[in-house]
């Protein structure tokens, strides 16, 4: 039965250099597929590859019914698109950049799927928000208490933890452990 991998994780965690390296690095003949994104954001925004629309092409796209997913955070809308109920019937294990609010919703309208939560300190979280540099230091300071709230709040029988303290190998090879169901040998 095909799977469906919910990768969730504060902005800054490092979720899409760790799916990077997850898709680089994987067997070309795994049966798994990356989602991208639709975003109300900017293509050059930097993060993630992503299809970026107008908000009012998003707002179309989802009276439309062509979202799996979709929801807010950060002033942007976030929509995974319907093919990824395609790639499930076919048998392959989809891997989701998803949202940590978003995931009772997903739950219910994918009851199995397997959230897979990335961390990092809130030291190094903080960090890397300003080496970013796309936020003041009070919009940084507000994402790390959410952070910190959102990942306290998480309650899920299957949810796989993974600490991105380390080297991008050290995190990505856990990922990678999870998506290809390999035992864990070393999962915070």
């Amino acid at each position: 039965m095909a799977k469906l991998f919910y990768v969730i994780g504060a902005s800054g965690v490092g979720k899409d250099s760790l799916l990077q390296y997850a898709r680089e690095t994987m067997s070309e003949k795994a049966p798994v597929v990356f989602t991208h994104r639709y975003i109300t954001r900017p293509a050059d925004a930097g993060g993630e590859n992503h299809v970026a629309l107008s908000r009012d092409e998003f707002e179309r796209r989802h009276e439309q019914g062509c979202f799996a997913m979709s929801w807010q955070s950060h002033q942007n809308r976030y929509g995974i698109g319907i093919e990824i109920d395609q790639w499930l019937e076919l048998g392959l294990n989809v891997v989701i950049n998803g949202s940590r609010k978003y995931l009772p919703e997903a739950e219910k309208r994918y009851p199995n799927l397997i959230p897979v939560l990335i961390s990092t300190s809130s030291t190094l979280l903080r960090e890397r928000l300003t080496a970013r540099g796309r936020e003041t230091q009070p919009q940084i300071e507000a994402r790390l208490a959410q952070a910190e709230s959102l990942d306290k709040q998480l309650s899920h029988p299957d949810l796989i933890k993974i600490m991105n303290d380390g080297a991008l190998s050290d995190a990505g090879d856990q990922l990678l452990a999870v998506i290809q169901e390999k035992e864990l040998l070393v999962c915070a």
